[in-house]
């Protein structure tokens, strides 16, 4: 079963090993000694020097993200269904498609090597700031620079629906909408109905919970 904490960052629901060969970082070192990269994107060094990925590591990341995507991109319904995969007893359709447009920085409906890897660079290497920058960005559907309690809601909604009736301990109906008035309140501190980026950091690197989340990943790789 997976642990509720009332607040899910997507460190933990969307970290290597569940979203299927691509994701699955912690196996680097083992495909390092046995296979050998035949593609590779344009540009290596320049990935290289911007994430916090060695120039081998990129080299086995991208191996499997062709292998999952052969055509080099991934579009928003093949993404939903690998994510499905690894969430077989709820509806995971709604938080993928939030997460896919967190990695679809370009807003062009496709996700390329390029962006999978400075995504997962700053889930699992970033910064407490550029960690809580990018779930922000998540949380921020419409783009607006602000979090409002509707987008919030629907987020953890999403949560809640692709985690389905395995969750410890069990949730009752009404959880989603409890859980965020709870954080709003509290992220919210001068009341003015929207959670700035300043505001989310602050509230998050007060609460212990969220802080454990974000250090959860930082040796998979």
């Amino acid at each position: 079963m997976l642990q509720w904490d009332g607040f899910w960052s997507p460190h933990q629901i969307s970290s290597p090993r569940c979203t299927g060969a691509v994701w699955q970082a912690d196996k680097i070192e083992d495909e390092l000694e046995m296979t050998t990269v035949c593609h590779r994107p344009e540009g290596l060094e320049q990935l290289e020097a911007q994430t916090n990925f060695t120039k081998r590591e990129l080299q086995v990341l991208y191996r499997g993200f062709k292998n999952e995507c052969p055509s080099g991109v991934v579009n928003e319904e093949t993404f939903k269904q690998i994510y499905a995969q690894f969430f077989p007893h709820g509806d995971a359709s709604m938080y993928a498609h939030y997460l896919f447009n967190a990695f679809d920085t370009a807003q062009n409906g496709s996700v390329k090597f390029e962006d999978f890897v400075m995504a997962l660079s700053i889930l699992l290497r970033g910064t407490v700031h550029e960690k809580l920058r990018w779930t922000f960005n998540l949380y921020d559907i419409n783009k607006d620079g602000y979090i409002n309690k509707e987008e919030m809601m629907d987020i953890v909604k999403a949560i809640y629906d692709m985690m389905g009736k395995y969750t410890y301990p069990v949730l009752k109906e009404d959880a989603p909408r409890q859980h965020v008035e709870v954080f709003f309140q509290k992220m919210d501190k001068n009341k003015d109905g929207v959670v700035t980026l300043d505001e989310f950091i602050e509230s998050c690197q007060e609460d212990d919970n969220i802080m454990r989340s974000l250090q959860l990943f930082e040796n998979v790789m």
